[in-house]
């Protein structure tokens, strides 16, 4: 009988060891010192890691042109960050391939002597967020949580749990992680033109915006930097394409024979954004660099 009640007690210890390793444990700190940028990902079990990423574009500041304003307000705000002085969330907003994710890994690599991290963070996995935070709130590095190209649409549930992370929850905001988030939509959701209804207007003209306006605006407020970004015209799109092939080796001459191709090439893309420049400078530079 003995023999029958060990056996048994040991099939149970096994069990429970896989039932407990089946379940979801709580957010393990990654090798902190294995890279300067991270994301954040849910395997298949539901468990959440922090993972280190491997190849980080190298990208510097002076490699980005035509957006000084926004760059100087980023960079300053990334630089009172680190120094443990007072810093904001922020929101980069506008034209799409303008600099907005390249302008926040220019930072990182500015910045990464000092101690400055980032954590890429997908919208799905926002609902996450506060364990991340949670996470490294201890730690002496600095945190940038990065969420790129980010929206939502209507009930999303990472959509609350970011605006809890910004502002307006039980808990003290984390002096080590700040969001950045980059986005096509100033305020984050859908606007509808139906929504204009809702305003109410006193008589001396004062504007109320309805509750499903307030809601929608409320996100985007609680960071406390925007920064816009605009389309290039085509001078300045060439000065960046310029930038781009003296990167890659290309001299003067031949950048100067590239500007009607570069023209040809946005014109075909319907767009004269960096992001075309810098995959334009790559086809001509590779097209053009000296047979082996």
């Amino acid at each position: 009988m003995d023999a029958q009640l060990t056996a048994f007690l040991a099939r149970a210890e096994q069990l429970m060891a896989r039932i407990e390793a089946a379940l979801p444990h709580g957010l393990q700190q990654p090798d902190w010192g294995a890279s300067i940028a991270f994301r954040y990902r849910r395997r298949s079990s539901g468990q959440g890691v922090i993972a280190p990423v491997a190849h980080i574009g190298a990208i510097s500041l002076d490699d980005l042109k035509e957006i000084d304003p926004q760059k100087e307000k980023i960079q300053r705000n990334t630089e009172q960050f680190v120094r443990g002085l007072p810093a904001n969330n922020v929101l980069l907003t506008g034209s799409r391939g303008t600099g907005k994710s390249s302008l926040i890994r220019a930072c990182l690599h500015a910045y990464a002597g000092q101690g400055l991290r980032l954590i890429e963070v997908d919208k799905a996995e926002l609902v996450d967020l506060s364990d991340i935070v949670d996470l490294v709130s201890q730690r002496p590095e600095k945190f940038i949580v990065f969420c790129d190209d980010l929206s939502f649409d209507e009930g999303e549930p990472g959509y609350k749990a970011l605006k809890s992370v910004l502002d307006g929850s039980v808990a003290a905001a984390t002096p080590n992680v700040l969001v950045y988030a980059t986005s096509n939509r100033r305020h984050l959701l859908p606007e509808y033109m139906a929504e204009n209804l809702t305003y109410t207007h006193t008589a001396d003209g004062e504007v109320h915006p309805g509750e499903v306006v307030e809601e929608k605006i409320s996100l985007s407020e609680r960071f406390g930097l925007w920064v816009s970004f605009y389309p290039f015209n085509q001078e300045e799109y060439l000065q960046i394409v310029a930038q781009w092939l003296s990167a890659l080796g290309v001299d003067a001459p031949r950048i100067a024979e590239a500007r009607p191709e570069a023209l040809v090439w946005a014109l075909e893309r319907g767009s004269r954004s960096g992001r075309v420049a810098w995959q334009f400078a790559r086809d001509y530079a590779g097209r053009h660099a000296p047979k082996p």
